[in-house]
């Protein structure tokens, strides 16, 4: 009877967590809503290009509190939410929204598993927006600032000989009230503007490392003299640690180097395999810390050989290129939204699921527009073979914005606290994106959005990453900077612009909407650029402004993107509805014009 009784009682124990946790409101879930397990939330690895065998989750239930700014921590907690979902989402089983005059809170133990004794812990988060300030055993360690990109703390000093450890997260984040970098967030959205998302919206985790050990990887590729350029930073700058790089092709090491932390590495192969959007290849990396002949630190990475420029063609119009051929990039703008998660996908099977509907599309890029996905997106990006143009999220915005080809419209006269606060956050962002093959080009700003100092800010984001092309303002004030002169017209595409020194795009048109019951965010107020009611009308509609694309691209377009991926909140304009469960186009029709498009470049 009593080995009834425990058996009973882990099993109670067991469910409790997920008794205590629901989605909540009405709004529209996706398909992988009802996947989400509150004790194994988002269990992959998150950061597949610095991998550590041994690591510890610690998504899940949290505790939680709103409370007014300035205050020291509750004393009581306001209940349970699942991270890493934003406090305003559904899946984080609270929907609450915070606001600029109040601070989140968050509180878990953790334990350390008895095998890490005698090496240092590190504590990861994958973003939390927007100031995070950690305290670990009711000791202060740190604060990171910005809503996008991954920080790290080490905790080693502050854990204590008890099993179990006190984490605490307190959150700051104005929203559109403040001068950071937001995206399409807002207090109150409507039309374009999207919920506010608050708080811890990627996977926390903790991974025992050595006192040295590995904190970036930077590798950059020059396919034509076979190179591969490697730099590691590690925790410490020790001139007595070696760190090794290994290039490893089917378990088969084909080149390695080594040398100190901070130096590039020069690795060579003979031949090597290219990666592009056909032939996605993807080369094993290994990369070590070596001390006194002995290895302390490993992690798992990967890299490829890819190469992205310009040129003009046979008829003087400049022209991207991928592995030194013309290539015209086609995708759809991709907000990266969920209508249960708002920036956070239910399921890494979700997070893929956008990628893989894009290419079954016939697309071979995507624009990801105003946000920064999770490490593991960009991975799959780097897996299918889908070229990716990255946007900086807008922040600070309400500058003046006028079409002309230079000096269009006037630049944003920040303070120096948002100029300080833009530049800190882009180069995070470029770190965290600059070894992902599928990452070819970086967009400082969209539509005028907060947009300021843009030579300034075009001719660093070159100089910094010299392997990209710089598209300086997607449909913004023209400067004649970068590498790129883009423009925006909705819905059919138009040419109205054009710069012979640069390469030439449409980075948005389209919008053709067909809002659809039983899928929409709200069913009384929704719009596109252009509505329509059937799925044959918003094909029809989509394969006659891919017509006329396509004879826009001999006229001198080498990318278009199309608005838009899925619906989002009140738009529905979306290839797809919000919650993924309806397609809105003759998916066959849609991707036999995409390739026409693509292929046209090339005829």
């Amino acid at each position: 009877m009593k080995k009834v009784i425990l058996i009973c009682l882990l099993v109670v124990s067991a469910c409790i967590g997920y008794a205590q946790w629901s989605p909540v409101g009405d709004k529209l879930k996706t398909p992988w809503a009802d996947q989400v397990d509150p004790n194994n939330v988002l269990p992959e690895y998150p950061r597949p290009q610095m991998e550590r065998p041994e690591w510890v989750n610690l998504n899940g239930l949290w505790q939680y509190a709103i409370a007014p700014k300035g205050q020291a921590e509750p004393t009581a907690f306001d209940g349970q939410i699942l991270v890493p979902f934003a406090i305003e989402s559904s899946l984080s089983g609270v929907q609450k929204e915070v606001g600029d005059a109040n601070e989140l809170w968050y509180k878990r133990d953790f334990t350390v598993p008895s095998s890490w004794r005698n090496r240092s812990i590190k504590l990861n988060f994958g973003a939390v927006d927007w100031r995070a300030d950690v305290f670990v055993n009711d000791v202060f360690i740190g604060t990171h600032e910005g809503g996008f990109t991954p920080f790290s703390f080490d905790i080693t000093p502050y854990l204590t000989g008890k099993s179990s450890q006190k984490l605490v997260v307190r959150v700051w984040d104005p929203t559109d009230k403040g001068p950071q970098p937001r995206g399409k967030q807002v207090n109150k959205p409507e039309g374009i503007w999207y919920t506010p998302v608050t708080g811890i919206w990627q996977t926390v985790w903790i991974e025992p490392v050595a006192a040295n050990h590995v904190t970036h990887i930077k590798a950059i590729p020059d396919i034509d003299n076979g190179t591969l350029a490697v730099t590691v930073s590690t925790a410490k700058p020790c001139t007595s640690d070696v760190v090794e790089v290994k290039l490893m092709e089917n378990g088969r090491v084909v080149a390695s180097a080594k040398g100190l932390q901070g130096k590039e590495l020069r690795l060579s192969v003979d031949n090597p395999t290219l990666w592009d959007t056909q032939n996605p290849y993807l080369y094993d990396m290994k990369v070590s810390v070596v001390s006194n002949g002995k290895v302390v630190d490993d992690v798992k990475s990967y890299t490829a050989f890819r190469k992205t420029s310009m040129k003009a063609d046979q008829y003087g119009i400049m022209r991207m290129q991928l592995n030194n051929k013309d290539i015209f990039h086609y995708g759809p703008l991709d907000q990266g939204w969920w209508p249960d998660g708002l920036f956070t996908a239910p399921t890494d099977e979700a997070l893929l699921y956008d990628v893989i509907k894009t290419k079954e599309w016939g697309y071979n890029m995507i624009r990801k527009h105003v946000k920064v996905e999770p490490a593991r997106w960009y991975y799959h990006c780097d897996r299918e073979g889908m070229l990716v143009w990255q946007d900086m999220p807008s922040g600070d915005m309400g500058n003046q914005w006028e079409w002309h080809i230079y000096n269009g419209g006037t630049d944003k006269k920040r303070t120096q606290e948002s100029i300080d606060i833009y530049n800190k956050e882009w180069k995070e962002i470029m770190d965290f994106c600059i070894s992902n093959p599928s990452v070819v080009v970086w967009v400082p700003f969209n539509e005028a959005w907060g947009q300021f100092d843009t030579e300034k800010v075009a001719a660093w984001t070159k100089a910094y990453d010299p392997s990209r092309l710089v598209n300086p303002a997607s449909g913004g004030n023209h400067r004649n900077c970068g590498d790129i002169l883009d423009l925006h017209h909705y819905p059919g595409p138009k040419m109205f612009l054009y710069d012979a020194g640069r390469v030439n795009v449409l980075g948005e048109y389209g919008g053709i909407g067909l809002p659809m019951q039983g899928h929409l965010w709200q069913p009384d107020r929704n719009w596109g650029y252009v509505q329509f009611k059937t799925v044959k009308e918003v094909t029809d509609e989509y394969v006659k402004f891919a017509r006329e694309l396509k004879d826009l691209v001999k006229r001198g377009f080498s990318g278009a993107v199309y608005t838009q991926t899925t619906d989002v909140e009140g738009e529905v304009n979306g290839l797809m509805t919000y919650d993924r469960k309806e397609i809105k186009i003759d998916e066959a029709a849609v991707k036999k014009i995409n390739q026409e498009v693509i292929n046209e470049l090339n005829k």
